[in-house]
């Protein structure tokens, strides 16, 4: 045998080897040699492999710390979206919840997993042909950012899967998260070398992924676990999660050694109970339990919400709470000129973060509890994570302490402060001239999801207030390059690139437009309604508050604030500055709209386009759909595998359609030539 077959082989026999002491390690909790052992093992492939270069792969274990330093993370777009978990915070609501699943599933008890919600951070990581493909952040759910060479530094993380039943392309949902042990050592370290401490394990979770050297997060004490799926395919899957997790773990995953399958919302409870009782010695920062329901079947009959699965919640343990002084209450203006109260305290270390200030939501808040400056309070982390005042210690209470009285005036720019009908909320009227209200106001227009304009972030525009140079949004538009070029860290490639970022935000549509205004309680989908509804901004700004209330989703609250944005006459003299600047979007066309008033419920898989494609299609010929069937139902879809919607439709009499019935109904309306 040649020295470079002997090589190969023990190259090989080396990886095998390591790669089964990290599964006896991270997945099953059961290592079988010392650390010493394990780093020699490590350190003889190292020496093989530099003296056998070509013997090297990309997914050795000695591969971990390999790529360069980064100059940005590229964006992700996420192939299914990483949605948030909707939050329980009493034993009620997660009643509420069970009640909710199986009333909609109809059935009388459901089995859930119940793991432990980890404090760190969300990542999907996709493997192509059992090997470690990609690895991304959350982000906004939708796009997150590629972090795949500091995943690839994460023991617990493999590169590539054991066995060989695994699909050929899946992602996977996990957490990265920082045992407490590992956080205490690398502060100790920290504070050792003059470097400054995290406040907490999320935070040091969170910047050791996101370091631009993946030499650097290779360093940190980093592990990993799965709890789910992103794209997978659906023949491959098993029956239930707890299924999808063994799994998981039989390829190499780790998965939360807490997990437990349990029965009912009794079940859950008992579970939390139990690990409540057990948080202070678990070896990792845990802020809840979630629930979610076992089937997969069932997951896909509950479906989501536009943010949130129905078939998993999250059950948040009690937040932290501690005693401190107020020492002082100052007035924080919003983008949208709610004036809001804050306390400024004494810090305090509250759940691994020290707090020295806590919000106190409103001014009718601060008169219900009687918060006075030189009160001792009770401070809390709301949901582990927004510090608050909970309530006042009356017997701790000075004589000088000080009432706190209602501003009459802005603190920012001096103009009158007006309160809301009820007097719960105090408005700076000074709308867009407000300086505090601005630089929000002109945050949120150049957001991605507003006018996307690229390279205008919070420090330059920091500056062009400064500056003078930008007294509203419309002004953006005016901007020249020379200006731009004198800022710092600007110069003449960036300010044209700014310029240019400026110029193509100009073409956007109506939705994103007046999503882009800021306009009270007008988010996303409720521009998007308005868009589809006016056709055109002229229509819209005529309307009056009636007029608004005949929009399907638009209450009377939101109805009054569109009308009173519209009626300022500065506003007004924005807008229509916007839209000399160059801002424009098409007007759709008007289509008929053949299927209003009707109803339809789908129940069983689709094969000819998905669940939410299909919904798409019906709302765009003015249909509804609905999640459960009723005698206002005017069609079931039935797909394969239909649920107990089928028969709850043949007892009430609604119309039963197969999904080729289903099809012809939609070419039959659809305009020619739609898919």
């Amino acid at each position: 045998m040649s020295a470079s077959e002997a090589a190969r082989q023990r190259v090989e026999a080396l990886r095998r080897e390591i790669e089964y002491h990290n599964f006896r390690y991270y997945v099953l909790d059961q290592p079988v040699i010392s650390d010493a052992e394990y780093d020699a093992l490590m350190a003889e492939l190292q020496a093989l492999e530099a003296a056998y270069p070509e013997l090297v792969t990309p997914d050795s274990p000695t591969q971990r710390v390999g790529a360069p330093p980064a100059q940005a993370f590229a964006a992700v777009r996420h192939e299914a979206a990483m949605l948030s978990l909707d939050n329980a915070f009493t034993e009620q609501e997660v009643r509420d919840f069970d009640r909710r699943v199986r009333d909609r599933l109809e059935v009388e008890t459901v089995e859930y997993t119940a793991e432990p919600k980890l404090d760190g951070l969300a990542v999907s990581l996709l493997y192509e042909h059992g090997r470690l493909a990609l690895g991304a952040t959350r982000g906004d759910g939708f796009v997150g950012e590629d972090v795949t060479a500091n995943v690839k530094t994460i023991r617990a993380i493999p590169l590539r899967l054991r066995g060989s039943d695994w699909p050929e392309r899946f992602e996977v949902r996990g957490e990265v998260f920082m045992p407490l042990e590992g956080f205490r050592k690398l502060n100790a370290w920290a504070l050792e070398h003059g470097e400054k401490a995290f406040a907490n394990p999320r935070n040091a979770a969170a910047g050791s992924l996101r370091q631009l050297d993946p030499g650097v997060t290779a360093k940190r004490p980093l592990e990993f676990y799965a709890y789910g799926v992103g794209f997978f395919p659906k023949q491959r899957l098993p029956e239930t999660q707890a299924g999808l997790l063994a799994c998981f773990k039989e390829w190499g995953l780790p998965v939360a050694r807490e997990l437990k399958v349990v029965s009912g919302v009794e079940g859950c409870l008992e579970y939390y109970r139990d690990l409540l009782a057990r948080r202070p010695s678990l070896p990792f920062e845990a802020d809840g339990v979630v629930y979610k329901v076992n089937r997969l079947a069932w997951q896909e009959r509950l479906g989501y919400t536009a943010r949130a699965p129905r078939w998993a919640i999250a059950h948040k343990f009690p937040p932290h709470e501690v005693t401190t002084v107020v020492e002082a209450v100052e007035v924080q203006v919003g983008r949208t000129g709610i004036l809001t109260p804050v306390a400024k305290l004494k810090p305090v270390p509250v759940g691994g973060v020290v707090v020295s200030s806590a919000t106190l939501h409103n001014f009718e808040e601060v008169k219900r509890k009687d918060v006075r400056v030189g009160d001792t309070v009770i401070v809390r982390r709301a949901g582990d994570v927004i510090p608050e005042v909970v309530k006042v210690i009356p017997e701790k209470r000075p004589l000088a302490a000080r009432p706190v009285e209602p501003p009459t005036r802005c603190p920012v720019c001096g103009a009158e402060a007006v309160a809301d009908p009820g007097g719960a909320l105090i408005r700076c009227s000074g709308g867009l001239y407000c300086p505090a209200q601005l630089k929000a106001a002109l945050k949120h227009f150049a957001s991605r999801r507003a006018l996307d304009i690229e390279g205008l972030g919070e420090k330059l525009i920091d500056q062009l207030l400064e500056k003078g140079l930008v007294k509203d949004v419309a002004d953006l538009y005016s901007l020249r390059p020379e200006q731009l070029a004198e800022l710092e860290r600007m110069g003449a490639k960036s300010a044209q690139n700014l310029i240019q970022a400026l110029e193509g935000s100009k073409s956007t549509t109506l939705a994103r437009f007046l999503f882009a205004l800021g306009i009270r309680e007008v988010g996303e989908v409720t521009a998007q309604i308005l868009a589809e509804h006016f056709g055109s901004l002229e229509k819209l700004m005529a309307a009056d508050e009636s007029e608004l209330e005949q929009v399907p989703g638009i209450g009377p609250v939101v109805a009054k604030h569109i009308a009173a944005f519209f009626r300022q006459p500065h506003n007004l003299n924005v807008i229509e500055r916007l839209r000399r600047a160059g801002v424009h979007w098409q007007t759709p066309q008007a289509e008929p709209r053949p299927l209003v008033g009707k109803t339809f419920v789908f129940t069983g898989a689709l094969t000819a386009m998905t669940r939410d494609q299909a919904k798409a299609r019906v709302e765009a010929l003015g249909a509804r759909v609905s999640e459960s069937v009723s005698r206002a139902t005017d069609y079931l879809v039935v797909g394969a595998a239909p649920g107990a919607k089928l028969d709850k439709a043949r007892r009430l009499g609604v119309t039963i359609i197969d999904e080729q019935e289903f099809l012809t109904l939609l070419h039959q309306f659809e305009a020619p030539g739609r898919g």
